[in-house]
C-alpha cells in the first residue's frame, strides 16, 4: 500500500521552501494514498490538510494535530468517524462520498466543541431514516450540517424525538452492517476467482513458451507476432468484461478499481522496457571484418594530424558535466572506439597508431575527452633542418641590414645598357614658352532675318 512519504509532503511544501515542521496548511489529494501516517510527528502546526479522492480507508495518526482547524478526507473509503479526539481546534470536518454507515460513531465529536461544520453527503448513513435528526440532537455545537445551517427550532425538536429516532438509527445500522459483510464476503470471493484465473493464465504462457520443435523454429519470429496479437486480444477482452460488469459501489470495488488500473500500467511499463531492451545491437564491425564510423551519441569532434610531434589528436565533445567513469576509451591500432553512456562512437584513423604509447584526458577548460594517439611510423626530422636553415639565413640578413643601415645608398643607371629613347628632349625650346592669357569674351550673336 501507499502511505505518506517524507518526500510527498516536502514536494507539496513548496510554498513554504520546503520545510515541513513549520508546516501550516498542505495538499495531498489524488496521491493514491492508502494509509494515513507519519503526518501528526511531522508537521505538528497544521491548520488545514485537504487528503481528498486518496484511499485512506481508516481515519489515524492525526489526534496529535492540536492546531488543526479544517481536515478534507471526502472520496476515500472511510467507513467510520474515529481517532478525532485530539483535535481540540477542529472547526470544519468534511466526509463527502465515504462509505460510513456506522451512524452512531458520530459520537466521537462531542469532544471537538469547536466543531462547527460537517459533511456527510454521499455517505450510505444519509439514506438512514431519522438521520439529519440524529446527528443535529447527538452534535450540540454544530452550526451547518451538509452545507444547510441548523436553526435552534430543529434542534429542540431533534432532541425531543432523539430516543425514537436513536432506536430507529440502530436498526438500520444493524442492517446495513449485515449487508457490508455479505460485500466484503462476496469482494474476496471475486478477488480469488481473478487470481486463479490469472494464475492459470500464467501457466497456459509458460506452456506455450516452451521450446518449439526444430521443424517449427524458422517460423518463430512469425509465431510470436500470432502470439503477442492473440495476447493483445485476450486483454482488450479482459478489459471489457471488467469494465461493463455490474458491482456494488464498496470500498472493496473501488480498491479493486484502482489495483487493476495499476496493474495495466505497470504491464503497460514493461512492455515498453522490454521492447527498449530487445533494440538490435549496433553494428561497428560488418560481417566482412569492415570497421564503420558510428556516433551515436551524436557528438561533434575533430581529428587533428600533428605531423610535428607525429601524433594524432581526437577531440571528442563530450558533456561537460559527465562523469569520466561513464566514458570508455578503446584505442587499436586503425581505429578508437569511445563508449559514451554505453553508447559507441567508433573512427577509423587515417593512419596507424600505437595503442599502447597512446593516452586520454578531459580538458580542464571544455570538458572535452581528448584521446592524444602517437603514430605507428618512426619520426621525420626534415622539416626541423629546414626551420633551422630558414632560421640562420633570417639572422644573416638581419645582419646585414644592421651594416647597411649606416651607409646611404644612391640607385646609378648606366645610359650605354639601355636602347629606349630619351623622352626629355621631345618638346621643342620655341613651344616652351607659354602663350599669353586668354580673353574669354562674349561673340556678338547677329541674327538672320529671312
Amino acid at each position: 500500500f501507499l502511505s505518506v512519504t517524507e518526500d510527498l509532503v516536502r514536494r507539496r511544501a513548496e510554498h513554504n521552501n520546503c520545510e515541513i515542521f513549520s508546516l501550516e496548511e498542505i495538499s495531498l489529494h489524488q496521491q493514491e494514498i492508502e494509509k494515513l501516517e507519519h503526518l501528526d510527528k511531522w508537521c505538528r502546526d497544521l491548520k488545514i490538510l485537504y487528503l481528498q479522492n486518496n484511499l485512506i480507508p481508516k481515519i489515524e495518526n492525526v489526534g496529535k494535530l492540536k492546531k488543526l482547524e479544517y481536515l478534507n478526507v471526502a472520496l476515500n473509503n472511510i467507513e467510520r468517524i474515529e481517532n478525532l479526539e485530539g483535535c481540540e481546534e477542529l472547526k470544519k470536518l468534511d466526509l463527502t462520498a465515504n462509505f460510513i454507515g456506522e451512524l452512531s460513531s458520530i459520537a466521537s465529536l462531542k469532544c471537538n466543541i469547536h466543531l462547527q461544520e460537517l459533511f456527510l453527503v454521499g455517505n450510505p448513513c444519509t439514506e438512514f431514516e431519522g438521520y439529519r435528526q440524529f446527528v443535529v440532537a447527538t452534535l450540540h455545537q454544530l452550526k451547518y450540517l451538509d452545507s444547510k445551517e441548523i436553526e435552534r427550532s430543529e434542534r429542540i425538536k431533534a432532541l425531543q424525538n432523539y430516543p425514537e429516532v436513536k432506536w430507529k438509527i440502530r436498526e438500520q445500522e444493524q442492517a446495513y452492517l449485515l449487508k457490508r459483510a455479505r460485500e466484503k464476503e462476496e469482494s474476496q470471493r471475486r478477488m480469488q476467482e481473478r487470481k486463479d484465473k490469472k494464475q492459470k493464465q500464467m501457466d497456459s504462457e509458460l506452456g506455450l513458451d516452451s521450446p518449439d520443435s526444430p521443424q517449427e523454429k524458422p517460423n518463430q519470429a512469425e509465431g510470436d507476432g500470432e502470439q503477442e496479437r492473440c495476447i493483445r486480444v485476450e486483454n482488450d477482452e479482459e478489459d471489457r468484461r471488467f469494465w461493463e460488469e455490474p458491482t456494488p459501489y464498496t470500498p472493496e470495488s473501488r480498491l479493486e478499481t484502482h489495483r487493476y488500473i495499476e496493474e495495466k500500467r505497470r504491464a503497460k511499463d514493461n512492455i515498453r522496457e522490454s521492447k527498449k531492451r530487445e533494440k538490435p545491437p549496433w553494428t561497428l564491425v560488418t560481417a566482412e571484418g569492415k570497421v564503420l564510423n558510428v556516433n551515436v551519441p551524436k557528438l561533434h569532434f575533430s581529428l587533428k594530424d600533428d605531423e610535428e610531434n607525429n601524433k594524432l589528436i581526437l577531440d571528442l565533445a563530450v558533456y561537460r558535466h559527465l562523469d569520466t567513469s561513464l566514458l570508455d576509451v578503446d584505442v587499436q591500432p586503425t581505429y578508437i572506439r569511445v563508449l559514451v553512456k554505453g553508447k559507441p562512437f567508433q573512427l577509423v584513423l587515417p593512419e596507424e597508431v600505437k595503442p599502447d604509447s597512446s593516452s586520454a584526458k578531459r580538458s580542464q577548460t571544455t570538458g572535452h575527452l581528448v584521446v592524444t594517439m602517437p603514430k605507428a611510423k618512426e619520426i621525420i626530422l626534415a622539416k626541423q633542418n629546414v626551420s633551422a636553415s630558414i632560421k640562420h639565413s633570417d639572422c644573416n640578413t638581419q645582419q646585414k641590414n644592421t651594416r647597411r643601415s649606416g651607409q646611404v645608398e644612391k640607385l646609378e643607371v648606366d645610359p650605354s645598357k639601355y636602347s629606349f629613347p630619351d623622352v626629355t628632349k621631345i618638346i621643342q625650346e620655341k613651344q616652351r614658352t607659354a602663350p599669353g592669357p586668354i580673353k574669354l569674351q562674349p561673340q556678338k550673336v547677329t541674327e538672320v532675318k529671312k
